[in-house]
């Protein structure tokens, strides 16, 4: 059963938060920032991740500086609807790994008065859109954009620059496989 739309009489509105950016710029770190000042306000949480990442925890998320919260890991974005019932707010993590079907499901829980918590990459690793985070950043009410830190030159970075042989669009990874850029660095380095 959903949690009642209602507080103290009043229609709960829902909302959709993205918090986007390039690897190492700190997005999991706020999501679970803010989730954990959710569990601290006392308001029903979930958080969801994809199944296939495994990085650090099969269950938990966990961000670079190995801050973590639990979470539930999902194979599609429609078992985030079986899941997220009688809550009130909804965190996924990594969603660019996720099916487009998540700017539905994230648009149908806020629609429901749910706030829903989002954090993914924007681009991938040469620079282009990245899976549903472009159709959230389009739907979101709020919208923060993380930066990394540019490892060439120390400006800041909002590219995630693939420094292993592998192509393909999906490849989870760490500082042995990525590094924040610069616009300036990374167009660079993709002439090379």
């Amino acid at each position: 059963m959903f949690l009642e739309n209602t507080i103290s009489g009043k229609k709960r509105k829902g909302w959709i938060e993205v918090i986007c950016g390039s690897m190492f710029s700190g997005k999991t770190e706020e999501l679970i920032r803010r989730m954990k000042r959710a569990q601290y306000a006392k308001q029903k949480v979930e958080i969801f991740k994809p199944a296939v990442d495994v990085r650090y925890d099969e269950e938990k998320v966990v961000s670079h500086d190995a801050n973590e919260i639990h979470s539930t890991p999902v194979e599609s974005s429609q078992n985030i609807l079986l899941y997220a019932t009688d809550v009130e707010v909804v965190g996924v993590d990594e969603a660019q790994f996720f099916d487009m079907g998540l700017i539905d499901v994230c648009n149908e829980l806020a629609n429901r008065g749910v706030r829903v918590i989002v954090a993914g990459l924007d681009m991938d690793y040469l620079g282009k859109p990245f899976g549903p985070i472009p159709g959230l950043l389009a739907t979101a009410e709020y919208i923060t954009k993380v930066h990394a830190i540019c490892v060439k030159c120390g400006d800041l970075a909002h590219h995630s620059h693939r420094i292993t042989e592998n192509q393909e669009l999906v490849m989870l990874g760490e500082t042995d496989s990525y590094e924040p850029l610069c616009r300036d660095c990374f167009v660079d380095v993709m002439k090379k």
